[in-house]
């Protein structure tokens, strides 16, 4: 009989065990159709519902499965579940959950990520009607890609072109949930940096509990921000360490742009007119650093997502997601 070699929730590996006991193990409940598994012989890691001889199994653990998975015909009896048990982050888990989703969804991550990115990009640099797009429309495309990342998690199908599902199934809900916590975020981060950060790791989930429960906006971001609020600084952390390439690259374009500035002020001795008379001078110099910078960061960004969509979507499992009995 064939074996297979299996990653646990703990992302250990076991193994190899038989076709028997893969069955058994998810009948327990042990396994979900996303948990990766490697046949004898084989050299990739896939998810269990790829291989159709465990399609029995996996109908019948969901014919079995506890009610709160299935809670999104009553959102408010599914978030009052929700809010009665003690959130689990467990950072390491999702840390290494990220890379296990981006090597065994490779193909789809990359795809699907650059869609994405790429959509944001084109409206972040489009003068004046881009601004406006990317405010009201990037909410519906990050939930969307959340959404497919989520089936892909779940071992369910969903191609590249699956990141566009927003648009039909929670547009308005999706687009209102992206643009006013966009919105609050800037004004809480432009008068008072801390707040702005709170609210940032808050509603990090308020784009996926749209798409994946079609909660509406409000209702989606209230209970993102109660559930992060009692594990605040172990979200903050996880995020902190998932984005760290793209916040120390912010940090160095910061210190660039702020730089050349400074040395226009040294050069003006500090004088208002003859400062005003730098920047004009210098303007141009000024526009293509930032310009610069802002390229360089959004390539940056590309990079870090195709990990990070991973770990936002372990952690959402980890905070929202069915729970074993």
């Amino acid at each position: 009989m064939p074996t297979y070699k299996i990653i646990g929730g703990d992302q250990k590996q076991y193994g190899p065990v038989s076709a028997d006991e893969l069955r058994q193990w998810i009948a327990e409940g042990r396994l979900s159709g996303g948990s990766l598994i490697l046949p004898e012989g084989g050299a990739e890691w896939k998810p269990v519902a790829a291989f159709p001889e465990f399609a029995t199994a996996l109908g019948s653990q969901t014919a079995a499965r506890p009610p709160l998975a299935a809670a999104t015909a009553d959102p408010t009896q599914w978030a009052n579940q929700i809010l009665a048990r003690e959130p689990e982050v467990r950072i390491g888990e999702c840390l290494s959950g990220g890379f296990s989703f981006l090597t065994s969804n490779a193909g789809f991550v990359f795809g699907a990520v650059f869609v994405v990115w790429l959509l944001n990009a084109v409206m972040m640099f489009t003068p004046f009607i881009g601004g406006i797009a990317h405010w009201l429309l990037s909410g519906v495309l990050v939930g969307g890609l959340y959404l497919a990342c989520l089936r892909r998690l779940r071992g369910e199908p969903a191609p590249v072109l699956s990141v566009f599902d927003g648009f039909k199934l929670c547009f308005v809900q999706l687009m209102l949930a992206g643009a006013l916590t966009k919105l609050l975020e800037q004004i809480g981060l432009a008068f008072c940096v801390l707040p702005g950060i709170y609210l940032l790791v808050a509603w990090l989930f308020a784009l996926p509990v749209v798409a994946d429960k079609r909660l509406e906006f409000w209702s989606a971001m209230e209970l993102s921000r109660k559930v992060v609020a009692r594990v605040w600084f172990e979200v903050f952390l996880l995020m902190l360490v998932t984005f760290l390439p793209f916040l120390i690259f912010q940090i160095y374009s910061a210190v660039k742009v702020g730089a050349l500035v400074m040395d226009i002020f040294r050069n003006a001795d500090l004088d208002p007119v003859r400062v005003m008379t730098a920047i004009r001078e210098h303007m141009g110099e000024i526009i293509k650093v930032s310009v610069q910078v802002a390229v360089i960061g959004q390539v940056v960004l590309l990079f870090n997502l195709f990990y990070a969509v991973g770990v936002v979507v372990r952690a959402y499992e980890n905070l929202f997601g069915a729970r074993k009995p």
